[in-house]
């Protein structure tokens, strides 16, 4: 997110503790290691699995929603708001598109200094960072540290703390904690932030924290379907501004997932599941409002 003040420009600074997921449905924290498989294997697994089920939602349709709000906390009512509904879709020649079916007028630049206004690095974080993360591709540039095992509504979890081992120029990454299924070895549910974080003075640009979760779609393929984003944004007063923080709400949903058609193949214990359902699939109950 940008400030938008005018003349009165204003340093964005982050301040926050990665907010974790509401407690509710989850267990103990059970720090032993995994039994079985190393957790070099696992996280080898779980990157080869994020790679494969992200290839095979370029060939679905879904549609998603975002809702990005600002807070009074005097209220706790909305005072400001964008919101878009997109259609992912192909034409009949295979060829992917995006149509907008709502757009309400944004109202976030109605602030009391002049709001603030979606970043570049906002809809890149909706397109690529809330969605997946830590393909096979990616691994290389983190640090991920086990944490242990844990109870998540039904399913049996590792846990993993992930961060960059390195910072490259003009490139964003995922910081937080990853949980992912002991059976499918998949990434379920993730919550963090990006980094880093730009504040510097007249190019200041930050995201809240967020926690994702995935469902299970086709009996096979795990799915981001709900996003939450939510953190206070400090904008320290300068010479002639005044200070204020913004509460930052977002919601991004990802639904009606159908799939278009299929060209990539899914191995799971030396079988081939790509075209067939898991009958023993273990669905997640409804993501938490």
């Amino acid at each position: 997110m940008k400030l938008t003040t005018g003349t009165q420009a204003a340093l964005l600074i982050l301040a926050f503790a990665a907010a974790a997921p509401a407690q509710s449905g989850f267990g103990k924290l059970d720090p032993t290691p995994p039994s079985g498989v190393t957790v070099d294997q696992i996280v080898k697994r779980f990157g080869e699995r994020e790679a494969e089920f992200r290839d095979a939602r370029d060939n679905y349709t879904f549609r998603q929603s975002v809702k990005v709000d600002t807070i009074d906390d005097d209220t706790n009512k909305v005072d400001g708001e964008y919101q878009q509904i997109t259609d992912i879709t192909f034409t009949p020649e295979g060829k992917r598109e995006e149509h907008v079916v709502f757009a309400p007028p944004n109202t976030l630049d109605q602030g009391p200094n002049g709001g603030i206004m979606m970043s570049p690095t906002d809809f890149d974080e909706i397109e690529h960072r809330l969605p997946f993360i830590l393909t096979t591709d990616d691994l290389p540039k983190y640090t991920v540290t086990y944490v242990g095992r844990q109870k998540v509504d039904d399913l049996d979890t590792y846990v993993f703390d992930a961060g960059p081992s390195h910072i490259a120029k003009g490139q964003h990454y995922f910081q937080g904690r990853v949980w992912v299924d002991q059976r499918d070895l998949q990434i379920v549910l993730v919550n963090g932030t990006t980094v880093p974080q730009d504040t510097r003075a007249g190019h200041e640009d930050l995201q809240p924290p967020f926690t994702t979760y995935y469902e299970q779609i086709d009996g096979k393929y795990w799915f981001p379907t709900y996003t939450k984003a939510e953190g206070i944004l400090h904008f320290k007063a300068q010479t002639g501004a005044l200070s204020e923080d913004v509460h930052m709400r977002n919601i991004v949903k990802y639904t009606d997932y159908k799939q278009f058609r299929a060209t990539s193949r899914i191995i799971y214990n030396g079988e081939d599941i790509t075209n067939k359902k898991d009958p023993d699939a273990t669905t997640p109950p409804p993501p938490r409002k």
